[in-house]
């Protein structure tokens, strides 16, 4: 099964750190946080995953291509040019698929420009490239599978300046982004969805969180797995500098690894 991670956005919101990297790039405990975000997929069997890049995509793509060498010691001979790494172990068995899904596109025209990389009628994961949570995996997928209908998101508790959430049972009958005084349940990402969400997406333009989801949940195909452990999203300096404090500590709730 495959992961999808969105990582084209511009991160204005943390501007200070974005003016050179993609927001899914910002470290912790030196760190992208994207790297953080793979290694709890990954605990649970999740090792393919496919970037949905857009803003600085050549960030993301020197990052990998020399991650190898990056991650192990190096023997480099000046006088023949010959280059040796050495394999220190323990390295991560992903395969990992950059796509640039434009600089401009919304969230659902990036999830769009991924179809041909999804076989027809495949379950993948979705979730957004700079949220961490102690999300058990195993237990999302299971969910998914009980209701047996196109979309499931996980629902978690936080401010009022996310989106809003309406349940009846687990079947999720409305879904608003970003109403304003209202607090309860909202989308903390890490979804799995059936491929047939793409025939909900119109365009480019077409924002994954407003239209698709609003029309997933009219029609009785949008889940909500509750999710009540740690979860948190990176949208301001002062949330990335929680994250950092709780890695620092030795006790960031979302390092399963």
């Amino acid at each position: 099964m495959k992961a999808v991670i969105l990582a084209g956005g511009f991160g204005t919101r943390l501007s200070e750190e974005t003016v050179s990297r993609p927001k899914p790039m910002i470290e912790i405990g030196g760190k992208p946080i994207l790297w953080h975000i793979m290694n709890i997929y990954s605990v649970y069997g999740i090792n393919e995953f496919i970037i949905a890049a857009g803003y600085k995509v050549e960030v993301l793509k020197e990052y990998f291509l020399n991650f190898y060498a990056i991650n192990n010691d190096v023997t480099v001979d000046l006088n023949t040019g010959n280059t040796i790494i050495h394999n220190n172990g323990n390295q991560p068995k992903w395969k990992i698929h950059i796509v640039d899904t434009g600089l401009y596109t919304q969230t659902g025209g990036r999830l769009k420009r991924l179809k041909s990389w999804l076989e027809k009628e495949e379950t993948f994961l979705f979730t957004y490239g700079d949220g961490v949570a102690d999300i058990d995996i195993n237990a999302l997928l299971k969910f998914h599978k009980s209701h047996n209908k196109l979309a499931t998101i996980t629902s978690v508790h936080t401010p009022e300046r996310f989106g809003r959430i309406a349940f009846e049972g687990n079947q999720i009958t409305t879904f608003h982004e970003k109403p304003e005084h209202v607090e309860g349940w909202i989308n903390g990402g890490y979804c799995v969805l059936n491929s047939k969400v793409f025939d909900y997406i119109e365009n480019d333009e077409t924002i994954w969180e407003r239209s698709p989801m609003e029309r997933l949940a009219s029609e009785g195909q949008l889940f909500g797995y509750r999710h009540s452990g740690f979860w948190s999203c990176m949208d301001t300096l002062k949330e990335k500098n929680f994250l950092e404090e709780l890695w620092n500590s030795g006790k960031a709730p979302w390092k399963v690894w």
